[in-house]
């Protein structure tokens, strides 16, 4: 769906490159995340690949052609949805939906639909001024979406969000994936991008530090071991590790877990996404 290599851009006051030789592929109907704190690139490559920043160097196909090969009809393929809102705000919900749709000729979804996926339906009528942030926000995604685009641009699509929206939105973009969307994701939240992606790309000074599923890097980078946390008789806490292979054999593990006074929780030492970006680029994220 789209290839970008040796991606290179700098900005026109600017004079040094944003983005320094960036390589990856987005297969059909995954769920791409593009990691890393603010000023890393992200934004910069997704506003090349939407067309919004022209005069890069190196080569992208986006849908089975050259990108600069692309007329307005590209728009007719992709749905982007910002991280800051930008809506009209005189306007309802549903004006400013029914308004964005009118841009596209193809076949689209009902207003109704798309305010009830992301949990607005019952304020399809109040005016966008009157909206919190995280509404806004909601209707981003939704505006995103109207016109049934083939390929989603997501930049931090849970941000401002509450547990049970952002839990909205990420479901609703697996469940896109399954009726055939291609999504790619700019964030800064690793506990987002392990739960939605299929593979991520780490990305620090313009540069990708690594690519590859979250699970391939977890386990990759985190210890093979598990650890037994208990509570003994005389109230103590009391920690044990064991390694991970072999497990099923070892007496000592089968011994504390037998005798154990009370058994707090038995879990895999597994590494966080966030301990790994700082372990491969050497940053710490921050938003």
């Amino acid at each position: 769906m789209i290839s970008v290599k040796n991606l290179q851009y700098a900005y026109p006051s600017a004079k040094n490159d944003t983005l320094h030789g960036i390589d990856f592929e987005i297969a059909d109907q995954e769920i791409f995340g593009f990691l890393g704190p603010s000023g890393s690139g992200k934004s910069t490559t997704q506003k090349i690949l939407i067309g919004l920043l022209k005069n890069y160097r190196g080569e992208i196909s986006a849908l089975g052609k050259d990108l600069q090969d692309w007329d307005n009809s590209y728009y007719e393929q992709i749905g982007v949805s910002f991280e800051l809102p930008n809506h009209y705000l005189k306007l309802t919900a549903r004006e400013n939906l029914e308004h964005f749709a009118g841009f596209y000729s193809g076949d689209k979804f009902s207003t109704d639909d798309v305010l009830s996926w992301v949990d607005l339906k019952a304020d399809a009528d109040k005016k966008v001024s009157d909206f919190s942030k995280g509404m806004k926000i909601r209707l981003n995604v939704a505006r995103s979406l109207i016109h049934k685009p083939k390929f989603l641009f997501l930049d931090e699509p849970t941000s401002g969000l509450d547990p049970v929206n952002a839990k909205r939105i990420k479901d609703l973009i697996l469940r896109l994936r399954e009726d055939g969307v291609t999504t790619f994701v700019t964030t800064h939240n690793m506990n987002l991008a392990d739960e939605l992606c299929d593979r991520v790309a780490f990305v620090t000074n313009g540069k990708i530090s690594v690519i590859d599923a979250p699970e391939t890097l977890k386990a990759q980078y985190g210890e093979r071991k598990v650890r037994v946390d208990e509570t003994t008789k005389d109230g103590d806490q009391k920690s044990s590790e064991f390694e991970l292979d072999g497990l099923q054999t070892n007496e000592q593990f089968h011994k504390t877990v037998r005798n154990a006074h009370r058994i707090e929780r038995i879990h895999s030492l597994e590494t966080t996404l966030d301990n790994i970006f700082i372990k491969v680029t050497g940053e710490e994220l921050h938003q």
